[in-house]
């Protein structure tokens, strides 16, 4: 079986809602990090097989396909396929994990893995909400709702409960965020981002140009203070979250070139960022939601032949903080190795593209620093999470 090689790997840098990429058609702005790819690789576009997006708000101008929306907004042949998965925040590590399978199975040998989410122009949750308000009924089949009598599918109260179960206090959640702000900040001074940033010009809202280009990760809060964060409202009166605690609202778009031997060869070997070592996904207890990426790495390193400590950079989503405190209260892990840049408190969550933007992120990481193993996972609505784990190439 040959294996998937990570080739090139970029993203936008995130913004915020309402922000420096609110000008951009979501379809438009994934098709400028595909482009960014191509020119990054001197890639003859005509060698990709498939064009795999994950998107989570597939409505409106996300809808029809997104993926092959994004293919024919690019530079890419018409010949190039698209297609749009669904693993909610997970949807962009899915997409990776489906490029490396098929490379890896010779039906394939270059595919484009990534994701787009634009939650200014689709705002969260409006796929179910909008046909719900309008009559067409809710996803919570009959079934379902006589396997989860009285339950409301929550991320927040997932959160909560993630927090309360590990025994999580409102001031570790706090300090954590602060953290994540503080990493996110010094890595952007040092330019640790700048290899994996496509600079995006700023348009108005009419599409227009502004003249301003947008290559810096727009929620990073450089001044960011303890007492500003513990000042923040709770998410829930008597909680512990606040949105200080919790993942930003971002638009953004990531991707990755996936590669297989005979790929890297009609390529013009170029050096590979990674080698995919492992690809995980378990379903868990979709009540609580957000507690898969415990027991996921676990399988994930048995059936790759590693221990815990055999990983030198971990990527655990910042969907809120309670996830990665959980996570290293559960395994014990060197907190030095955990989201080492940010994650997405201080540098956002733009749902189907935040699988790809972490991968970017940790596959550069590894390069920066010379390091061998990177293992990314994530919680994911209905109680799902992804485990890759990549070796530098």
């Amino acid at each position: 079986m040959s294996e998937a090689f990570i080739v090139a790997a970029l993203r936008t840098a995130g913004a915020r809602k309402g922000g420096r990429l609110a000008g951009w058609h979501p379809a438009d702005l994934a098709a400028q990090v595909i482009d960014a790819l191509v020119a990054r690789l001197d890639l003859d576009p005509r060698l990709i097989d498939d064009v795999i997006l994950g998107c989570v708000g597939q409505a409106g101008e996300q809808s029809n396909n997104v993926a092959r929306n994004a293919v024919l907004a690019s530079r890419l042949p018409e010949s190039v396929p698209g297609v749009t998965i669904d693993r909610q925040c997970g949807s962009s590590q899915q997409a990776l994990h489906f490029a490396a399978q098929a490379v890896m199975s010779g039906t394939m040998d270059v595919v484009i893995a990534g994701g787009v989410e634009s939650m200014t122009r689709v705002p969260m949750g409006l796929p179910a909400t909008l046909p719900y308000k309008h009559g067409f009924g809710s996803y919570m089949s009959p079934a379902m709702q006589a396997r989860y009598p009285g339950m409301q599918f929550s991320q927040f109260t997932g959160a909560e409960q993630l927090a309360v179960k590990y025994g999580l206090t409102k001031e570790a959640l706090d300090a954590y965020a602060l953290a994540s702000h503080q990493r996110a900040a010094a890595a952007t001074r040092e330019g640790r981002f700048a290899a994996e940033i496509v600079p995006i010009a700023v348009r108005d809202a009419a599409g227009q140009p502004t003249g301003e280009v947008h290559a810096a990760d727009e929620g990073i809060r450089f001044d960011a203070s303890l007492e500003a964060i513990a000042g923040v409202k709770l998410l829930a009166e008597g909680g512990r979250i606040s949105a200080a605690t919790a993942s930003q609202i971002c638009d953004g778009a990531a991707a990755l070139v996936v590669a297989s031997e005979r790929g890297l060869r009609a390529l013009g070997q170029p050096r590979p960022l990674a080698i995919v070592r492992q690809m995980t996904v378990i379903g868990h207890d979709p009540v609580i939601m957000l507690e898969g990426p415990i027991p996921a790495p676990p399988l994930a390193l048995k059936r790759a032949g590693l221990r815990l400590e055999d990983i030198d950079l971990f990527e655990v989503n910042e969907a809120f903080a309670s996830v990665p405190l959980a996570w290293l209260a559960a395994t014990g892990a060197d907190p030095a190795r955990l989201n080492v840049h940010g994650g997405a408190i201080a540098l956002g969550h733009p749902l189907g593209a935040s699988g790809a933007k972490l991968m970017t992120t940790l596959v550069h990481a590894l390069a920066d620093r010379g390091a061998r193993y990177g293992l990314q996972t994530m919680c994911e609505g209905g109680g799902l999470a992804n485990v890759t784990i990549v070796e530098r190439a």
